[in-house]
């Protein structure tokens, strides 16, 4: 006979509810589930375990849909179930409680490894992992950024069958447009793949045909792929004229200007703008180092950046993302966090369960302070210091 979870009772916070922070609420949480949000005199309070707030903001936990490493961690050097929970409790400090390892562009063996290794953890229960985000090696060596060009190819039978095949959680599939035909960017969409256009050089045509054929976003805005101009929209273009598909942006004042990220999100309909931290090891390490492609990235300033210059990843974590929405681009909390939850749990196909603080959905919770700093984390029902 299993035994009942107990009812746990979230009191004395302001609760990030859909139509912004409210006092005078508590948060009945069952296992790993929201049972209720009623009133803080509701006599079940009287009967629940209580915990405290002490009046900090109760936000609906972080998803990032795009996470190549953390703790020390890179996720190309480490695809393993241990790297997995490695990265995952070092963003689990700011407020992640969701998130798709992303692995950057490799060889055919790192990435079947890659995509055991998630499978595994999601097994195994490890906290967080929700699928994988394979950033490559279909990409164009125009617009390569960081990513090795050498390991860059069009995708064969096998790695169709290895990203299509049946997995326990979602599988984000980062390519260059112009690279892929569009019956196999159809193929990959209908077989449930989550297509997404970035390190692309195409033009507004090529990216609009790529739309229809299954194309359902844009990883990194603005960042490798080509602009916006008077006479050729390009793929900022053809990302920001399109109402259905979702944009991740770096909000990290290094990537995208906050003027960029403000255009952009007023630009796109209301949803479809995702905060993204696209980070590296050094987000909760004490390390400001890691090797990548052969090549040491040191973190200086906030930038991770190869020696010639190159924008290497991000050490942004998402409580940061979600202040720099408010302090920088001037969004409100309630949008800035629903950017970073509801939304990116909508484009993962996960919002009947994540993103919001409503009854039946998961347990996962950021608690920030007034400077919306992260002071704990709940990954369902499970509460972790920070």
């Amino acid at each position: 006979m299993t035994t009942p979870h107990p009812l746990i009772a979230l009191i004395n916070g302001r609760v990030l509810a859909d139509h912004g922070p409210q006092d005078g609420l508590a948060v009945l949480v069952r296992g790993e589930r929201i049972e209720a949000i009623t009133q803080a005199n509701d006599p079940r309070v009287t009967s629940a375990k209580v915990h405290d707030l002490k009046g900090r903001l109760l936000l609906p936990g972080f998803i990032d849909v795009q996470v190549n490493g953390g703790g020390g961690v890179l996720f190309n050097a480490e695809p393993t179930v241990d790297a997995l929970r490695t990265i995952g409790a070092a963003h689990r400090k700011f407020g992640t409680t969701g998130f798709l390892p992303t692995l950057i562009t490799d060889t055919a063996e790192v990435m079947h490894k890659a995509l055991e290794a998630v499978d595994a953890a999601i097994e195994q229960g490890v906290p967080g992992v929700l699928g994988i985000h394979l950033e490559g090696p279909f990409l164009a060596t125009a617009r390569k950024g960081i990513h090795d060009a050498k390991l860059f190819r069009l995708p064969d039978a096998d790695d169709i069958a290895a990203i299509t095949c049946h997995r326990r959680g979602v599988v984000m599939l980062t390519l260059a447009v112009e690279q892929v035909p569009l019956d196999t960017i159809r193929q990959l969409s209908e077989a449930g793949v989550i297509v997404v256009a970035g390190h692309t050089g195409a033009d507004y045509a090529t990216t609009r045909a790529a739309l229809d054929a299954g194309v359902c976003g844009f990883t990194h805005l603005y960042n490798a792929m080509t602009p916006l101009s008077s006479r050729e929209p390009g793929v900022v273009g053809a990302a920001l004229d399109d109402p259905h598909s979702w944009c991740g942006l770096i909000a990290d004042g290094h990537h995208v200007h906050p003027v960029a990220l403000r255009v952009a999100i007023a630009a796109k309909a209301r949803g479809k703008s995702v905060l993204v931290t696209d980070a590296m090891p050094p987000v909760g390490s004490d390390s400001p180092e890691y090797v990548l492609n052969g090549q040491t990235i040191i973190v200086r300033d906030g930038i991770c950046q190869s020696d010639a210059g190159v924008l290497a990843g991000s050490a942004l974590d998402m409580a940061t993302g979600v202040r720099n929405l408010v302090n920088m681009v001037g969004l409100p909390l309630a949008e800035a966090s629903r950017m970073a939850s509801s939304y990116p749990a909508a484009w993962l196909g996960l919002d009947r369960t994540r993103g919001r603080l409503v009854a039946g959905q998961r347990a996962d919770f950021a608690v920030l302070d007034d400077g919306l700093v992260t002071r704990e984390t709940w990954v369902g029902g499970v509460r972790y210091e920070v």
